[in-house]
């Protein structure tokens, strides 16, 4: 596992850094490294068929591939970036996808092919991305409806703020629930079903490192308010959070069997020790090099 987190958090890294233009086409399902390799260029373009999700959590892992640092730059300071990733929830409308911040452009898949040849074709001048831009003008559209995240901005920055433990995150859920108003009611139906096929300690991790990450964007003095800091930490979680019981038991259920009943250890948020969470977080052991990026 050490070579390959290694390898994909390096890669990560150096596509946030790449100096020529940098296009993702994610005209389809793009979840987990797909959102890694997508989510940290400069451009992002999302069809009518883009599926867009980071489920890591249903396997008793966590949203890693520097999803964090894309949520804490999502509205609602980082609110709904941490729904995302705390639940799973799947994004399947460009208006959400731009919403979000993991597309910038909305280009109609029937325009995909004329934008690929023309990109072939164009003669870049010293400004290569005075050039993409032009293109990306011609091509991309408006999307045709709202984004509907917006419309539930108000609650999911109440639910899922920072300063949220999983417990009060549940509990708030279940008061939204019982509204009046029935697209609220269905979103937290929905939000409680997501964090219910999350191994515990999984949803506990990432709270606690999307709280800590959001809480530190924009202040320069924090190591993770740049991506590679948090590439660093995310290193010290996976390696760890791979060796646990929880990951050999989310990938036999989901991938493997397919049975969809994972058994998690522990089975419930309230038995998870806040202690063994933290621990993940720590330098790692003498012996195991940090990751140089």
């Amino acid at each position: 596992m050490i070579k390959v987190f290694t390898a994909e958090y390096s890669l990560i890294c150096k596509i946030s850094e790449y100096k020529k233009p940098y296009l993702s086409l994610m005209d389809g399902i793009t979840m987990g490294f797909g959102i890694g390799l997508s989510g940290h260029g400069r451009y992002r373009i999302v069809t009518e068929r883009t599926l867009l999700a980071m489920p890591e959590n249903g396997i008793g892992l966590f949203p890693d591939v520097g999803f964090a640092y894309i949520a804490a730059q999502s509205p609602g300071e980082g609110s709904v970036g941490a729904y995302l990733g705390m639940t799973g929830k799947r994004i399947s409308t460009p208006a959400d996808a731009l919403y979000v911040g993991l597309g910038t452009h909305y280009v109609p898949s029937g325009n995909l092919s004329s934008l690929k040849e023309a990109l072939l074709v164009t003669s870049f001048s010293e400004d290569p991305h005075k050039d993409i831009g032009e293109l990306l003008v011609k091509y991309s559209r408006d999307p045709e409806s709202e984004a509907q995240l917006k419309l539930l901005m108000p609650q999911i920055a109440s639910t899922f703020s920072p300063d949220k433990s999983v417990n009060e995150i549940i509990e708030e859920l279940k008061k939204h629930q019982l509204s009046t108003d029935s697209i609220v009611s269905e979103w937290a139906k929905e939000a409680l079903l997501g964090l219910a096929k999350g191994a515990p300690f999984s949803l506990c991790l990432t709270q606690k490192h999307f709280s800590r990450v959001a809480s530190a964007h924009g202040k320069n003095e924090s190591h993770l308010c740049s991506l590679s800091g948090v590439m660093k930490t995310e290193y010290r979680i996976a390696l760890r959070s791979s060796l646990r019981d929880d990951f050999a038991e989310g990938v036999r259920a989901v991938l493997v069997d397919k049975d969809q009943k994972p058994k998690w250890n522990p089975s419930s948020v309230e038995e998870v020790d806040l202690n063994e969470v933290e621990a993940l977080f720590e330098p790692l052991n003498q012996g195991t090099e940090e990751l140089s990026v």
